[in-house]
């Protein structure tokens, strides 16, 4: 339940943004601007009481559904959405990347906290759901508060150009995490989150469209993978995947320096 201060900030945010639309009858004369309540209402699908209602700031309890048909009916642009579904403390059904996935198994998080290299875990959507503080300072972007509760190994790889400026090889990473990725789909495509994440990426990347295309299919792989740190420069490690032993579709992967592993860095 939202405290007073949420509903009256929700409150005062939807009217706002109802007094700031054009009627769909312009011309006709109004007491005050914008749309009526019973026009949005209308609009949107559900009853002038639940307009009336958020806009009082009474303690209700809309579901995400009636909030995301007024979102529609308002006409919000994606960061008004946000923060109206964040005010009603509500998961937006738009937003496959905010809804939250199941914890980290707890052999992850406890492999994940006791190592001193990268090492994090990843869920069935690929939302890291544990990571250490070296992986938290080589992903640079990826845990930034400006993201969604869990941070998507799929989303920030294809869409965030701090990662483009991290993988030197970035279209070569891109290709094999698709393929790998490909091959965990075929276990979780009956998710609505995994296939939410699916249909985002393949309207917001047009590399992930493409590459989602070619059906490519790869087992997650160890192997080489070389980072160019802003801070820190060029890095190499090699990876390690494992998988949790009591549930299969959660990986723990470990990046431990090369020169460790007695591989040395490539010219």
């Amino acid at each position: 339940m939202i405290d007073a201060e949420q509903r009256r900030q929700l409150g005062a945010f939807v009217r706002a943004r109802r007094e700031s639309l054009t009627p769909d009858q312009p011309g006709t004369r109004r007491r005050t601007p914008g749309l009526r309540r019973e026009e949005l209402a209308a609009r949107a699908g559900i009853g002038a009481t639940w307009v009336t209602w958020i806009e009082q700031g009474r303690a209700i309890r809309a579901s995400a559904a009636t909030f995301a048909r007024l979102a529609d009916a308002l006409c919000l642009g994606s960061a008004e959405r946000a923060y109206l579904f964040t005010l009603a403390a509500r998961h937006d059904p738009a937003d496959p990347f905010g809804a939250v996935g199941d914890t980290a198994p707890l052999a992850i998080a406890a492999v994940v906290e006791a190592l001193a290299h990268p090492a994090y875990g990843l869920d069935p959507a690929w939302d890291v759901v544990a990571a250490n503080s070296a992986a938290r300072r080589l992903f640079v972007g990826l845990f930034d508060d400006r993201g969604p509760p869990s941070p998507n190994l799929l989303r920030y790889i294809f869409t965030d150009p701090e990662a483009r400026h991290l993988l030197p090889d970035h279209e070569a990473r891109c290709e094999r995490v698709m393929a790998e990725f490909r091959r965990d789909y075929g276990r979780g495509m009956h998710d609505p989150r995994v296939r939410g994440i699916v249909d985002w990426l393949c309207g917001n990347s047009p590399l992930f469209a493409a590459l989602w295309e070619r059906q490519g299919v790869l087992g997650r792989e160890g192997g080489l993978r070389q980072f160019d740190h802003p801070e820190d420069g060029p890095l190499v490690f090699i990876q390690h995947v494992l998988a949790d032993v009591e549930r299969g579709d959660f990986r723990l992967i470990v990046l431990i320096p090369a020169a460790i592993e007695g591989l040395a860095k490539p010219a």
